[in-house]
């Protein structure tokens, strides 16, 4: 049984759009879901510097 846990995160409202826009095209329960597979492609596959030393600021000026 998965050990699933109910969190309060802060999130951008464009990014709470996109999990739900993600949930939608793929046929996901909920933006939860969509939520839970992007953490679990970066806990599996992508490269902690890329992740966290990349600077990206989609809201910036």
């Amino acid at each position: 049984m998965k050990d699933k846990i109910n969190a309060s995160l802060e999130i951008e409202r464009v990014q709470q759009d996109w999990l739900e826009a993600m949930a939608r095209k793929h046929e996901l329960p909920d933006p939860s879901k969509a939520l839970r597979i992007v953490l679990d492609h970066a806990r599996t596959g992508a490269d902690e510097k890329v992740i966290f030393e990349t600077v990206r600021c989609l809201g910036c000026d």
